[in-house]
């Protein structure tokens, strides 16, 4: 399962460096490639709030694999685009691949854990989704750089990856069917609205600074390096995730409102190094903020799922990640439309610096809730919660 969840992330992260080349051959701006983007965001949500109650009803499997078919044609749509409107169509696609896999994989992963570790689960899930986030910019810039038929190779590349996750989703056991499943307004139980708003409102911060990173990124690289090595705006992206994904293994075992606090502050320190070096023009000064603010966006996004993936009954659990999966997708769509807006009317480089500064000073506001609900409260009730949901004693 979690090479499965790997795979689809990778696969929708393949274009990340590859958008720079599709501007030149379709003849589009920046936010064009933002609304490609955005795209993929609208199919993905109301996707995401269908699948997970859906899974929860009929099994794991038969929402899955549905989930991977998408997949392959979204890839085959994007090896044949022959115009922006192939762009958008593959985009769809795998929104609609991603937003009905994500709730049940992550649900997967929590009740295929032997011991039933929630917080393990939960690590596995984070480190899985953004390692398929960073494996994907590098893949794809890798094979368009160096292999043939660039825009094509990547995503054959894909196609093959795809079958060991369709045979893993084929092994899963057929659920008999729970419950009648209709469609609904998705609704988050009372206990948990507390935990699941100011949880969410982290990730959604820290995945706004993913979704510039997988869209505008690449193109400020080649700004401030002036290299069109497609590789090298890859791998500024790969950089950011590497460094979330080795900063949730160093954070596992603490309490999930800790990870949040120590978070959003390295995260708020990286924005203000990226706006510095974009006023500096400086590349090494961009890295080193790269890898401060994906250290933060690590450790608040553990933090949020592990806080909600505890406090979440089992018959709930895909619906509730599903909500969760909902909130981080609008950070990574929504904030991401307005930077591509302002790069088209002001430049890139002004475009991300303000941003960075924006979402700098929201960190440090949610830094302040957060801090004033630990003090008020008992730190939203699940930092203190065991690993299978039983009382540990206070952090």
């Amino acid at each position: 399962m979690a090479y499965a969840l790997l795979v689809l992330l990778t696969g929708t992260n393949l274009p990340t460096p590859l958008y720079r080349g599709y501007e030149e051959r379709f003849g589009f701006s920046p936010l064009v490639v933002t609304l490609i983007f955005a795209a993929y965001v609208a199919a993905l949500i109301p996707t995401l709030l269908l699948a997970g109650p859906l899974s929860d009803a009929i099994g794991r499997r038969g929402v899955l694999l549905p989930a991977v078919a998408a997949a392959v044609l979204g890839s085959l749509v994007f090896a044949l685009a022959a115009n922006t409107v192939w762009l958008f169509v593959a985009r769809i696609l795998q929104g609609l691949a991603l937003g009905a896999a994500s709730g049940p994989l992550t649900a997967a992963l929590t009740e295929l854990e032997p011991t039933g570790n929630r917080r393990r689960a939960a690590l596995v899930s984070t480190v899985t989704s953004v390692g398929g986030l960073g494996l994907g910019p590098v893949l794809g810039g890798l094979l368009a750089q160096y292999g043939p038929a660039p825009h094509v190779l990547p995503f054959v590349v894909e196609i093959v990856l795809l079958v060991p996750a369709a045979a893993a989703v084929l092994a899963l056991p057929a659920a008999r069917a729970r419950a009648r499943w209709r469609p609904r307004r998705p609704t988050i139980p009372g206990d948990l609205r507390a935990v699941f708003a100011t949880s969410g409102a982290a990730s959604f911060l820290a995945f706004a600074v993913i979704g510039v990173f997988l869209t505008l990124v690449p193109a400020y690289v080649a700004t401030l390096s002036g290299s069109g090595n497609l590789l090298l705006g890859g791998a500024a992206v790969a950089l950011m995730l590497t460094c979330s994904a080795l900063a949730q293994l160093v954070g596992y075992g603490r309490p999930a409102r800790t990870l949040e606090l120590l978070g959003l502050p390295l995260l708020a320190v990286g924005l203000v190094v990226l706006a510095v070096a974009g006023g500096r023009s400086s590349l090494p000064l961009l890295l080193v903020a790269t890898a401060i603010a994906g250290v933060g966006q690590g450790l608040a996004f553990l933090g949020g799922l592990t806080a909600v993936n505890q406090a979440t009954s089992a018959d709930r659990r895909a619906e509730v990640l599903s909500s969760f999966y909902v909130v981080i997708y609008l950070g990574v769509g929504l904030p991401v439309i307005g930077v591509g807006l302002l790069a088209t009317m002001a430049g890139l480089l002004d475009a991300v610096r303000c941003f960075a500064g924006v979402v700098a000073v929201l960190c440090l506001v949610m830094l302040w809730v957060l801090a004033v609900a630990r003090r008020h409260g008992p730190a939203a009730g699940v930092a203190a919660t065991g690993v299978a949901g039983q009382p540990a004693g206070r952090p």
